[in-house]
Parts: structure tokens; C-alpha cells; sequence
């Protein structure tokens, strides 16, 4: 009851207007806004600064490019065994296994419909019986997100939605969480078949970017980008894909029989970009 209780203001507060109020902070270039803002972050969630390609916090020119800093070159070495399929973000999985029907387990006795995160029946279809990974981005964690298998980029879209945020608490109270909030859904071709890797967007989250795209804008209407193979881009295994400017959630997607979990993760496990999350059948 008590964690019910603590999630209700997020149904009041305008979530949009609050995101959108710390986007333009997080933007902003003057020195005594950002250095103030990147420095008592750090200190706050303890962000390991000596694994970052620039460790000098007063360097970056806004809070957003502190935020999704790059890495010193191997910071994340990948998994080299060819048949794993990487983790596709640091953070520390919220939850993973099979695709049941329609239903995607989300925490706690709740489920959401993959018809629904997807914006689709008809490419909710490919998934039915398949297998799902959700990665919770911290705060304090590496906010870009990577391929967990090399792919060719087929269609991507733009779902409207609310900006809940996105951890445990969050995810244990608010029904449909991650089919209801505000979300970018990448669709690729990969020799495992095709595979989805969702970007969901959360409070505070001032905007999803993709390597191909750019930062998203937001808007009230879903949005269908297709890439036909004229038009192909295709992204090596561990390739960025994109990024959050603020943190979030990565859903990754793969159709039935073609490929499992490894068995040391479960809900909580810590997860770190590069590392086997699974592999193919």
C-alpha cells in the first residue's frame, strides 16, 4: 500500500511539462547551471568518471552530453563467442523470459499486452511465443544503448505516450507500464530472424535519440519511419543504436525458437553492456 501510495503523484504532476522543463536545463550551456548541475549529480549517484573517455566533468558543454558520455576505448569489451547476443545497456535487468500469447511479464503480478508496445498486431505477431529482456537504466549508469546482435534496420516508430518513471517501485504499481509510456520501436532483420529493441522513454527523460535519426521528436501521433534495403542501415553487433538523454529502459525482442536467456540472470541481476545475456538455439 505504501509504495502504491508513493507512485500516485506521478498520475497528478504534468509529466510532459516537467520533462520538457529539465530538458531545456539539461541543455543548457551556462557554466554555473551545468557545471552545478553535472557536479552534484555525480556526487549524488556516484558515477564512475575514470571509465569515461572525458573524465573532466566541467569539459562537457551541457548536462546532455555529460549524460551520455562515451567510454574509453574497451571500457565494455563484447562478449567474443559468436553465438551470444549482448546485453544492450548497462543497468540491471528488470525482467526476462518468454513471450507468453499476447503478454509480456512486467513485475509483481502484472503483464502488458506486446500488441500494445508494439503499436501493432500484425508485428506483435512475429513475436508471440518468443522471448523478452527488459534493462533498467539507472541513473548512474552508461546511458547508451548497443546492438545485442548485428542487424538491418526495417522500420522504426514513434509511439506517444506518458512519461511514468520507470523503476521497480514504479514498475510493481502502474499496470502496463512500459505499453503506456512514451517509446521508440526499432524493428531489424537479423540472421536470427527478426528482433525489436524498444527505447521507452520515463519522468524526467528529456529526449530518445537514435543513430539514424537523431533526437525524436516528441508528438501526439504514432509515427512510421521504413527503411526498405535501398534504404538499408545496418549496425554491427555492440554498434550504438541509441541513446537516452536521462535514463530509461531497453526492451529487447526475438521471435519463438531461435534463441534462450542465459541462467544467471534474473529479475535484479546487474548488467553491463557487451556481456552475454544469451544466446542462439
Amino acid at each position: 500500500m505504501r509504495d502504491r501510495l508513493l507512485t500516485l503523484p506521478q498520475y497528478l504532476i504534468p509529466q510532459h511539462g516537467l520533462s520538457r522543463l529539465v530538458g531545456s536545463l539539461a541543455d543548457s550551456r551556462t557554466p554555473w547551471i551545468k557545471d552545478t548541475f553535472i557536479t552534484r549529480f555525480a556526487a549524488r549517484y556516484q558515477v564512475d568518471m575514470s571509465e569515461a573517455a572525458e573524465p573532466n566533468l566541467s569539459a562537457y558543454e551541457n548536462f546532455n552530453a555529460f549524460f551520455t558520455r562515451a567510454l574509453k576505448p574497451n571500457a565494455r569489451p563484447l562478449d567474443s563467442r559468436p553465438d551470444s547476443i549482448l546485453c544492450p545497456a548497462d543497468g540491471a535487468v528488470s525482467q526476462l523470459g518468454p513471450i507468453t500469447q499476447d503478454q509480456i511479464f512486467q513485475a509483481k503480478g502484472h503483464s502488458y499486452s506486446l500488441s500494445d508496445l508494439l503499436a501493432s498486431d500484425t508485428d506483435a505477431a512475429a513475436y508471440i511465443g518468443g522471448q523478452f529482456a527488459t534493462v533498467y537504466l539507472s541513473p548512474r549508469d552508461y546511458h547508451r544503448v548497443h546492438m545485442p546482435l548485428a542487424g538491418r534496420l526495417t522500420k522504426s516508430v514513434y509511439v506517444p505516450g506518458e512519461l511514468f518513471s520507470v523503476n521497480t517501485r514504479t514498475a510493481e504499481n502502474v499496470p502496463n507500464l512500459f505499453a503506456r509510456n512514451e517509446r521508440l520501436v526499432a524493428h531489424f532483420d537479423t540472421t536470427l530472424g527478426p528482433m525489436v529493441v524498444v527505447l521507452v522513454g520515463a519522468m524526467i527523460v528529456a529526449s530518445i535519440e537514435t543513430v539514424w535519426g537523431g533526437v525524436e521528436p516528441i508528438g501526439n501521433e504514432v509515427r512510421v519511419r521504413e527503411f526498405p534495403e535501398g534504404q538499408q542501415i545496418t549496425l554491427n553487433r555492440g554498434a550504438e543504436m541509441g541513446r537516452f538523454r536521462l535514463g530509461s529502459t531497453a526492451i529487447v525482442l526475438f521471435g519463438p525458437d531461435v534463441m534462450g536467456w542465459d541462467e544467471r540472470y534474473a529479475a535484479g541481476t546487474p548488467t553491463r553492456m557487451g556481456e552475454r545475456l544469451g544466446s542462439a538455439c
